[in-house]
Order: structure tokens, then C-alpha cells, then sequence
């Protein structure tokens, strides 16, 4: 395999990308790979190089967090500069056609890029989808209430006393995350390593001060009512304990022409780790079916 790295100028500084891919790939459609977040970066997907047997595969750590600057401009984070940095990468890396796979908030990330109807995009994967903040708040109280009671009554009392930075709160989180998130026990080294790669600022501004307390300037996003306007071919994935919940994402995919669906039976929120081989396999042949 052949790797690749660089920076590119964006709006508030430079972003890191990585581009890779071997003599048989490299003449196919590249996928490009949308981290979460904001602010998660690309390492606790970086298994998705995978892919690169038999296409191009590129990441990039968007501007505030991994390998990317991490300016302290707070106007900087929000979501129309990201579609801005988003159409920037594409241009610099000279990705005339393209898949996408957007992860989580890299789903918001595609579908606000996508319906500003760029050219050449093939098909976008759309894996635990948020497509619609107060949909995923809704579909967050009714996980929090799945909780036990003093875990539950732990991030209310939080919540309400503006205590959401204590070591209470994110011990709380941790339950939430280890049913809806990451269902692994031990969590995979990966993902704990990814940690010291996130950027902060970005995810608090943008969405909150956790996965289920939308407080953001995200927290009015909605699109559903423009998924009819996507016209190329479309897969929604999820896990069936996803905090991106089964019936949300099936919900969108009724929304959109020509859309398909995979429910991954063993996951939560991060397939691509909690069933690595068979979320390679689904991405892998939906690209092939759709060069």
C-alpha cells in the first residue's frame, strides 16, 4: 500500500489528511471518510484503511482537532465552515469523483455538503446518522431512561447546576456510552487512545457538553425535510443499541429516493469497531455496487 500524508489551507488554519491506496486500487473511486464529533477525529476509524485493497481511501482530521491545527477562534465552529473546509479538501486532493462516508456528525457534515449539490459524488454512507438534533435529543431521553435511576438523576442534577465538567458527570456518561456507544468490554485500545486526538472546543460549541445534552449551535439542525432531494444512491447504517437508533435511521431512509439500509445486530453506536468484518464487508461491497 502506498500512503501519502499532507496539510491543506482551510478557513482558520490547516487540516491534516491521509490518502491511501495500492497499484490495482488506485484507478478506482476513492471513499472519502468523515469523522465524528466534532471534534472526534479520524483515529478510532483509521481501520477503514482496510478498504484501500480495493479503493483509495482517504481521511482527514477536520480543522480543531487530531492532526489538524486547533485554533481558539470560537467563530470558527460551526457547521458552514465545515462544508466550506469539506468542498476546500476535496478541491486540493483533486477528487473529481468520490464516494463519502460520513460517521455520526459526519453524516450532518455530508448531508449539508450534499445538498449544496456538488458534482461527481457517487453515493454517501450515512453510518449512525444524525440528520436531525432534536430527533437524536428525543431519541437520547429515551435512552437516559434505560439508565438506573441514580445515574439518571446524576446527570439531571448536573445538568441542572451547571456541573457538567465534574468527575460525577463523566462517570455517569460512561454508562450511557457503554450501552449506546460502545458496547465492547474492555473498551478496544483504539478507541481509548483516540481520545488524545479529540478537540474540545469544537464539540462543546457546536453540540454540548455530552451525546445526549444538546446545547449547541447544532441543536436546530434538521434535514429531513430536504432527504428527497438526494439524488444518488444512499446507505444508512446503524447498530441495534446505537444511540443513532434503528428506528430513526429507518426513518430517514424513508425519506430518501433510492436509499438503502443495514442494521448491524451486535453494535451500538461504532460498528466499524464492534463488528469490524462485517461493516467492512457491507461498506465495502454497497462501494463496489456503486463505482
Amino acid at each position: 500500500m502506498g500512503t501519502k500524508e499532507g496539510f491543506i489551507d482551510v478557513v482558520g488554519g490547516k487540516v491534516w489528511y491521509k490518502k491511501i491506496e495500492s497499484e490495482i486500487s488506485k484507478h478506482k473511486t476513492p471513499v472519502l471518510i468523515l469523522h465524528g464529533g466534532p471534534g472526534s477525529s479520524h483515529y478510532s476509524m483509521q481501520r477503514l484503511n482496510k478498504l484501500a485493497k480495493d479503493r483509495p481511501v482517504i481521511f482527514y482530521d477536520q480543522l480543531g482537532c487530531g492532526h489538524s491545527d486547533r485554533p481558539s477562534n470560537q467563530s470558527l465552529w460551526k457547521l458552514e465552515r465545515f462544508v466550506d473546509e469539506l468542498k476546500t479538501v476535496r478541491e486540493a486532493l483533486l477528487l473529481e469523483d468520490v464516494h463519502i462516508l460520513g460517521h455520526s456528525w459526519g453524516t450532518t457534515l455530508a448531508a449539508a455538503y450534499l445538498l449544496t449539490n456538488p458534482d461527481g459524488v457517487k453515493s454517501v454512507i450515512f453510518s449512525s446518522p444524525c440528520l436531525s438534533a432534536p430527533l437524536w435529543a428525543r431519541d437520547q431521553d429515551h435512552n437516559r431512561k434505560k439508565l438506573p435511576e441514580d445515574v439518571q438523576q446524576t446527570l439531571k442534577e448536573c445538568e441542572e447546576n451547571g456541573m457538567t465538567d465534574s468527575e460525577q458527570y463523566k462517570k455517569a456518561t460512561k454508562e450511557f456510552n457503554k450501552r449506546f456507544v460502545c458496547r465492547l468490554d474492555p473498551i478496544p485500545d483504539i478507541l481509548k487512545e483516540a481520545a488524545k486526538f479529540k478537540g474540545r472546543q469544537s464539540y462543546v460549541t457546536m453540540w454540548g457538553p455530552s451525546e445526549f445534552h444538546v446545547t449547541g449551535n447544532l441543536k436546530s439542525f434538521d434535514c429531513t425535510e430536504r432527504l428527497n432531494e438526494l439524488r444518488l444512491t444512499v446507505l444508512y447504517t446503524c447498530g441495534k443499541y446505537d444511540e443513532a437508533t434503528p428506528e430513526t435511521t429507518k426513518y430517514y431512509q424513508s425519506l430518501t429516493p433510492n436509499a438503502e439500509f443495514h442494521l448491524f445486530e451486535d453494535s451500538a453506536h461504532i460498528p466499524y469497531l464492534e463488528e469490524e468484518a462485517k461493516y467492512l464487508r457491507v461498506i465495502g461491497e454497497f462501494l463496489a455496487n456503486n463505482d
